[in-house]
């Protein structure tokens, strides 16, 4: 009878929510309050709220209750096509291009049409790409302070896919890896595919607490380190040299693998050695030209100790064979002739410019970031709550993300990322206002 009881309960209280008649934001009985009010243990009522959590129709904070979720709310980072549809003006993803891009690629399709190599396209290439076009890339990350030979690159097909392979090819389900308490959501898709644990270390300034880590190494066995030290999505920190000397130092006292992730590193001007260039028989170094040049090119590089490169090319072997061979004679062509650098110092003065806008629209509100990053943290006042505000900008055809898909800790604060390079500048200044105005709305 307790049991079909509870399940009543759980079905009727999921019903309410999902017909709107528990709004976004409604704060639940506490866990005794309900008990009392349904004539159940408290243990009952606590596996009631359990269950709705685990289906995502609500959320516990500690010291605040139990709020209704907003399930419209998307619970990941994938595209939104409805959003898209709907003429939503995106401030949840960055997608920065320029002016003149598609003329760039119209350019580069014609060079490649008159080259003599184009039967060679049409063939499986090298899992971790031609010796020649790993070359371009060892080329590029010498920019970078990080000496590699050809043979400890491999091409990948994007940061994201770099990131799957190196953790399909060095890590092992139940291995624990270190993260940030807030970080880049695709690395929780691909812990999750590879059934790795995630353990959250706080941030303290200017990057991660790392007297939490070497605390969480000494009590738990810890594979790897998960870092972002060069424009942190989303906080956009840039860790300094000393602080990455002691991450290094860490790693080596506990045998850390590290995952270096450089996705956003190239907008920080004049940024300390990576860790792959102080630590590089223990670093794998992941990036791509996905936001220095364009998301739909999908090239990206791993650059590792050339003894774990067989391992990385069994996982590119596994998932995509190797990467699209037009693609990668593009990109490579264009590391070659300096159109990525061009590139990569313009999107610097573009995100500038528009943290420019940001700082001028928001004054007033709390904000975290870096002056030449794409996106800015906005943690709210403790009386808002982030779905709450994030499903008032929906009404007012804004897509924002909120701090559930970058959280690993148990606590996700209530805050927004906002992605600033996906909008025209004007578009921009006038979501940002609504952004304020929303916030300072909900406030009263």
């Amino acid at each position: 009878m307790a049991e079909a009881r509870y399940k009543t309960l759980v079905d009727a209280l999921a019903a309410q929510i999902r017909e709107g008649r528990l709004a976004p934001g409604t704060r639940l009985p506490t866990h005794r309050k309900l008990a009392a009010r349904e004539g159940l243990a408290l243990v009952t009522a606590t596996r009631v709220y359990s269950e709705l959590e685990a289906m995502g129709l609500v959320s516990g904070e500690t010291g605040r209750g139990t709020f209704v979720r907003e399930a419209l709310l998307p619970r990941s980072l994938g595209i939104d096509q409805e959003l898209a549809a709907a003429g939503m003006v995106d401030l949840n993803f960055n997608y920065p291009s320029l002016p003149g891009q598609a003329a760039l690629l119209r350019s580069a399709l014609r060079q490649l049409a008159a080259s003599g190599d184009l039967d060679a396209l049409l063939r499986y290439q090298p899992h971790a790409g031609r010796p020649h076009e790993r070359a371009s890339v060892a080329r590029h990350l010498a920019s970078r302070g990080l000496k590699l030979s050809a043979d400890q690159v491999a091409i990948v097909s994007g940061a994201q896919h770099g990131l799957a392979t190196t953790a399909t090819a060095l890590l092992n389900p139940g291995d624990v890896v270190a993260v940030d308490a807030l970080t880049y959501p695709g690395f929780k898709v691909v812990a999750e595919a590879n059934r790795l644990e995630l353990a959250a270390i706080p941030a303290a300034g200017q990057g991660p607490d790392l007297d939490a880590l070497e605390a969480l190494c000494k009590r738990r066995r810890v594979r790897a380190v998960y870092a972002m030290p060069t424009l942190h999505n989303p906080l956009g920190w840039v860790m300094g040299a000393s602080r990455r000397r002691q991450l290094v130092a860490i790693a080596r006292r506990h045998g850390l693998l590290i995952i270096e992730d450089a996705a956003y590193a190239f907008l920080a001007p004049d940024p300390p050695d990576p860790l792959a260039a102080l630590a590089p028989e223990a670093t794998v170094y992941v990036s791509g030209l996905s936001k220095s040049v364009a998301t739909g090119l999908r090239f990206g590089f791993v650059a590792a100790p050339a003894a774990w490169m067989p391992k990385i090319e069994r996982a590119i072997r596994a998932t995509t064979w190797n990467t699209p061979a037009v693609m990668t004679a593009i990109a490579c062509a264009w590391l070659d002739e300096g159109i990525v650098g061009r590139l990569e110092a313009q999107k610097r003065q573009d995100a500038m410019t528009r943290q420019s806008i940001a700082a001028e629209v928001l004054t007033g509100l709390r904000t975290v970031r870096h002056p030449a990053s794409y996106f800015v943290w906005l943690p709210l006042a403790e009386e808002l709550r982030a779905d709450k505000v994030a499903m008032a900008l929906k009404a007012e055809r804004i897509s924002v993300s909120t701090a559930e898909p970058f959280a690993t800790g148990a606590q996700v604060p209530h805050a927004l990322r906002l992605a600033l390079g996906s909008v025209e500048l004007d578009a921009l200044r006038d979501a940002l206002e609504k952004v304020k105005r929303v916030i300072d709305n909900q406030a009263y």
